[in-house]
């Protein structure tokens, strides 16, 4: 992980690992003060947030945020219908204005836009979408500024609102988790997907050609989903990856996120049926559906401490239609228990990638301090074997010294406050 990182940071297109520039030269401090705005589109609902900031002893005065649901049709129409239906419940969010929320005279509205698809950073507040995924295929944005299509579809609302600040939901979690806690250098979701950022001296990026930022860091967003450099691949992986959509793609992703757990572990009961009935002389038809059993089926699972292990068997009853002995039950418990561990623990092992990278070009400053990994996301937030799995796994690489420094803490939704939060930093008036 952390040489992929590096040949990444040496030029665009030259690893696994896209490390792309994020822009976000300065993080939240807790000094800001004022009223900023936040959107959020990552998949197929959208937030909207705004936050009033009181400044160091206020914080967060006051949030408020509505989530809206994308349409279908709208997912795959044309950038403008996306786009002006964004920008409507934008306008109708901002018609509710009031209480704590103050906006000086002569101002317009700011707000930070986190936009969760791979997209080509070109500034701050700007970015070129390379491609829609998640299921979008949303004509004539490919290409284009994402900023200024919602810019231009504020505009044609009337809404006097500018983009201060485009963020991935990673980049977001770090900056929310950050304003609380100065120690902060890293983020990680897993969740469906899953992807890490982490604070970057300017210095240790060779394709950065021409940017200053005034601190000296910025954050790199490693789109490490696409890490396959030396993976432990077992023939499930391999099937599972040779039928995906991206076969050969996302392989890191493939192993640790919440999307392909259950998957997995579907793969290998099948195989454990057709080789050795373990549901009996049929093999449950159901059990041949990909992505029949999901990774909230096998948490579920785990979480069962009766002594007939009931709740597996309706499980196993509800989603294959087997009707389980207590013998497949505990076998069924231990399939899903070995891939959440190894899913846990690769992902904290691309963690500890991080770090160590991040150790050796401080020449020893990193592992002296201490130092939080934020995390977000519903497969770490849901899934309490899979999040031991994954801290066993750093404080077993790091050792019991250096892991004493490392605090793995979750920081639930900072994604939201977080792009409001860097558009305040990102403000073009002063605090």
């Amino acid at each position: 992980m952390a040489a992929d990182m590096r040949v990444g940071l040496a030029g665009d297109g030259a690893g696994d690992l896209k490390m792309i520039l994020s822009y976000v030269d300065s993080l939240p401090t807790g000094n800001e003060r004022g009223f900023f705005y936040a959107l959020d589109l990552g998949g197929t609902n959208f937030r909207v947030l705004r936050t009033q900031l009181g400044g160091r002893d206020d914080r967060v005065i006051d949030t408020e945020f509505e989530q809206v649901s994308i349409r279908q049709d709208l997912m795959s129409g044309t950038s403008e219908e996306l786009f002006d239906f964004i920008a409507s419940a934008l306008a109708n969010f901002v018609k509710k204005e009031g209480g704590k929320f103050v906006l000086p005279n002569g101002r317009s509205r700011e707000t930070g836009f986190t936009f969760s698809f791979p997209v080509k950073q070109t500034s701050i507040d700007s970015g070129i979408l390379i491609k829609w995924t998640k299921g979008f295929s949303v004509s004539g944005t490919p290409g284009k500024d994402i900023v200024a299509c919602l810019n231009e579809a504020m505009g044609r609302q009337g809404l006097d609102m500018r983009v201060s600040a485009l963020v991935n939901d990673t980049v977001a979690t770090l900056a929310g988790a950050r304003y609380w806690d100065n120690d902060v250098m890293v983020a990680v979701i897993l969740g469906t997907g899953t992807n890490a950022c982490y604070v970057e001296s300017v210095e240790a990026i060779p394709k950065l050609q021409g940017h200053k930022s005034s601190s000296g860091k910025t954050i790199i967003n490693t789109e490490w989903g696409a890490f396959s450099n030396g993976l432990p691949l077992t023939e499930y992986d391999r099937q599972m990856d040779a039928e995906s959509i991206n076969p050969g793609e996302q392989l890191f992703e493939k192993t640790i996120s919440g999307m392909y757990l259950g998957e997995i572990v579907r793969r290998v009961l099948l195989r454990m049926a057709e080789a050795g009935s373990l549901f009996g002389k049929q093999v449950p038809k159901k059990l041949q559906t990909p992505f029949a059993i999901g990774t909230p089926n096998i948490s579920s699972m785990q979480q069962d401490t009766s002594d007939d292990l009931e709740s597996v068997g309706s499980i196993l009853y509800e989603v294959i239609g087997v009707n389980a002995n207590f013998d497949t039950r505990k076998m069924v418990v231990e399939v899903c228990d070995t891939i959440a561990k190894r899913g846990g623990r690769l992902a904290g092992a691309g963690i500890v990638g991080i770090l160590q990278k991040m150790e050796e070009d401080s020449k020893g400053v990193v592992f002296g301090k201490r130092m939080v990994v934020a995390m977000d996301g519903g497969l770490y937030e849901h899934y309490p074997q899979y999040k031991r799995y994954l801290k066993d796994a750093v404080a077993e690489l790091l050792g019991p010294e250096l892991s004493s420094h490392v605090v793995i803490e979750h920081s639930k939704d900072g994604s939201g406050i977080g792009a409001a939060l860097l558009a305040a930093t990102n403000s073009i008036y002063e605090h």
